[in-house]
Formats: structure tokens, sequence, C-alpha cells
């Protein structure tokens, strides 16, 4: 008969840790999923909005397409404002605590995103409306810049060594969460006659998240800060300017996390925000059936991502990883093909196998690959450097740059297969990082 579980060793995790410091693990993870779901709720809103409602409330002089090629430009406009975020609370997370950085991102995107919610529109103060659009975008953008960071630092960080790939995939869960929640909402208002969805509607889901915020401030309040880090403080080693220390002692950490995430950050969205337009706007199809497809990949992806982060623990970040992106390449021309049907359920198919199979294969041990890749000193800044500086060019631009491929593969009777070369291209750029990675599943992070 097997020894019955020692009430300090929970059976089946990690043996070596007593019951105490096992609870305390599962509340910072915990703590972590549900201020990045409200982090990505927030910005999810505004990437389903940019496709189905900013084209005609603040661009609604333009063609369909060339509007919301202009919507998705101030989606765009967020991500540029993400690497200054990492590198200002990359820096004081590094010096002062992970911790006390997780309260400010919060509350910066909750606020910026409840202003887009009572924002007026082109017709009442004109040019003003998408000006003020894009400065709410900076500040979204400049919030979850450093919320990512300290988020997945305070879970790779408390987590025991054999775990971390499963325990930092779940601040990345709050990735699906909130694209499932801010779908789920912003479905529900869809569902309003066209007039009353445009008039007040769509504010709805923007305004929510200020209570979401409060809930979430409430909860990282009770948490307790990383133990690498305090050990760090106590040791008196803490980096005097982290980020130049970051750039100049792990560039080539840098580079490889920023080409790793050019698959995962970019195609991304392609599939979860600009599948919305591509189905809407150029199949005429009915934007509902794409939302379902969100919902349902989301909902699937709140599963398999730590799956794949738990894989990642015991055969390596680098073999998922690579599955993960050659799966999308693999999967970029017939993702087209499934949504040109117009089949409703195949349409679903097409956004849920590469977000599941694919993405979240990426997304799940990339929490942990990139936290382990930089010593504690300068975790928080090198992570978050790297992380947030590929998302102006992979996730940023997707969007934008697959409306515009649409348009020339158009015109050129290529339809879509412009925007799949794009896809595979990212996928190239990212197989490449991966193979020059460095495996860390076994490393310790504590120096």
């Amino acid at each position: 008969m097997a020894p019955a579980a020692s009430p300090t060793h929970p059976q089946g995790d990690q043996p070596d840790v007593p019951a105490e410091e096992y609870r305390q693990i599962v509340k910072v993870a915990l703590a972590s999923l549900i201020g990045t779901s409200i982090e990505w709720y927030d910005y999810f809103l505004y990437g389903t909005a940019a496709a189905l409602v900013f084209n005609k409330l603040f661009f609604p002089n333009f063609d369909p397409l060339v509007g919301t090629l202009l919507a998705f430009l101030t989606f765009s406009l967020g991500f540029i404002a993400r690497p200054l975020g990492g590198i200002v609370f990359g820096h004081y997370g590094d010096k002062i605590g992970r911790k006390k950085m997780l309260y400010l991102t919060l509350m910066i995107m909750g606020i910026a995103t409840a202003l887009i919610g009572v924002l007026p529109t082109y017709g009442s103060i004109g040019i003003w409306a998408p000006i003020l659009l894009v400065v709410m975008r900076l500040a979204q953008g400049f919030g979850l810049g450093g919320e990512w960071g300290g988020a997945v630092l305070m879970a790779v960080e408390h987590a025991p060594p054999s775990r971390r790939g499963f325990y930092g995939s779940w601040p990345q869960i709050g990735a699906y969460i909130g694209l499932l929640t801010s779908t789920l909402v912003f479905r529900a208002v869809s569902k309003l006659p066209e007039a009353t969805f445009l008039a007040w509607g769509w504010r709805v889901p923007f305004l929510v998240s200020i209570l979401l915020v409060i809930v979430g401030v409430w909860i990282r309040m009770t948490i307790a800060e990383s133990p690498v880090f305090e050990k760090m403080k106590e040791q008196k080693h803490e980096a005097r300017m982290p980020i130049i220390e970051a750039v100049t002692k792990h560039p080539k950490n840098i580079l490889i996390a920023m080409g790793a995430r050019f698959a995962e950050n970019g195609l991304f969205y392609v599939f979860t925000v600009f599948s919305l337009t591509y189905i809407s706007t150029y199949l005429k199809v009915p934007r509902v059936v794409g939302l379902n497809g969100l919902l349902w990949a989301a909902a699937i992806g709140i599963f398999f991502c730590p799956a794949w982060g738990a894989l990642s623990d015991k055969v390596g970040r680098r073999p998922v990883y690579m599955y993960g992106a050659l799966a999308c390449g693999l999967l970029a021309f017939p993702f087209f093909w499934m949504l040109g049907t117009k089949t409703p359920w195949i349409i679903s198919m097409a956004i849920i196998i590469p977000v599941v199979l694919g993405h979240a294969a990426m997304y799940g041990p990339q929490a942990s690959m990139l936290s382990e890749m930089f010593s504690t000193r300068v975790r928080y800044s090198g992570a978050s450097l790297g992380y947030q500086l590929a998302s102006i060019f992979a996730g940023g631009l997707s969007p934008l740059v697959a409306t515009y491929l649409l348009t020339s593969g158009v015109a050129a009777g290529k339809g879509p297969a412009f925007i799949a070369y794009y896809m595979m291209g990212l996928v190239a750029v990212t197989a490449v990082s991966i193979y020059f990675a460095k495996e860390t599943h076994k490393d310790g992070i504590g120096a």
C-alpha cells in the first residue's frame, strides 16, 4: 500500500514543498491569473471594438476597409507604448519589488479602458474623438507593458523548480479568460439593434472595467512579494540601472525573446482580431459567427495553455514552443480556406484549431522560458523588454498588415494568400529564434 500523503507534503505535486508554502504558491498564481484576466479583458475589448465599431464611430468618412485600417492603426499605437511601460515598471520592479508595480499597472489599464467608454465620437467633437481615443490606447499599452512582467515573475519565482512551466502559465491563461469575457460581453451587446448598439451599447463593456479593477487590486494586496526578489534585496544585489544591465549583459536573450514572440503574438491577433473584420466585412458573414468562434477558442485555450506549460516542465520549453510555431505555420492557408466556406461551425473550427493547438503551445511555456533567460537582478526589465518590443512589430502590426495585404490580394486576384505568406514569415522568425535559444527548464532562477 502506498504511504499516505504527509500534511506538509501535498501528494501529486512537488514533494519537498510544505503545505503552507504550497498554498502560497497557488494563491500567488491565482492572484496573477485574476489580475492578468482583467488586464487582458480591457485590452481585448479595444481590439474587438476596433474590428467592429471604431471605423464607424471614429472614422465615419472613409470607405469601410479604409476606416478599419485607421481603427487598426489606433490599435497598433497601444503596442508602441508597451515597451515604455516595460522599461519604466521593469526598472522599479527590479529595484523596489514586483508586487508594488502590479497595483499601478492594473489601475492605469482600468481607468484608461473605462474612459474609452465615455469618449464622444467623431459626430460630436470631430477630429478630437480619434485623438482622445489614441491617448487612451497609449495609456492602455503603457499599463499592460508593465503588467505582464510583474505578473509572470510573481508566479514563476514562487513556483517549485520542476513546476515553473505549469505555474508560469497561470497568468498566461488570463489572456484567454480576458478574450473570453470581453467577447462574451461584446457579443451580448452586439445583439442590440444596430442603432442602439452604435449609440451606447458598445460602451457598456468598457465601463464594466472599473468594477473589475477594484476587485483585482484588492486581490493583489493579499499576496506576498517574490521570495527570489526578497532574497536579492536582503543580500543587497540590486542592479543600479536594471534596464542598462539587461541590454548590455543579456543582448542575445533579449533578441531571442523578441523573435520567439513574432509567431505567438502576431498570429494571435490575426486569429482573434483581424479574423472578425475578414468574416464580417470581406465575407459578409454576421459578426456573431466570428465572435462565437472566439468564445470557443478562448474557452478551450484556458485548459490547453496550462497543459502545454506542464508539458514543457517534462520535455523542455524549446520543443513545445517550436511545435506551436510550426503548427501555426502549417495552418496558415487552411485557416483561410475554412473561413471561406462561410459555414458557421467550420469558421469556429478555423479559429479554435490554430489558437488551441498552435498559439497555446507557445503561450503556455512562454512565461517560464522568458523569465529563465535573465538573472534576478534584471529579470523584470529583461523579460519585459524582449516581450514588449516584439509586440510593436508582431501583434501591434499584424491586424494592420493583414488588412492592407487583404486589399492588395483582392486587387491582384489572390484573395487572402498574401496574408498566409505573411503569417508563415512570422513563424520563420520564431522558429529561428527558438533554434538558437538555450534550453532553460532545468536551470535555477535564484541567481
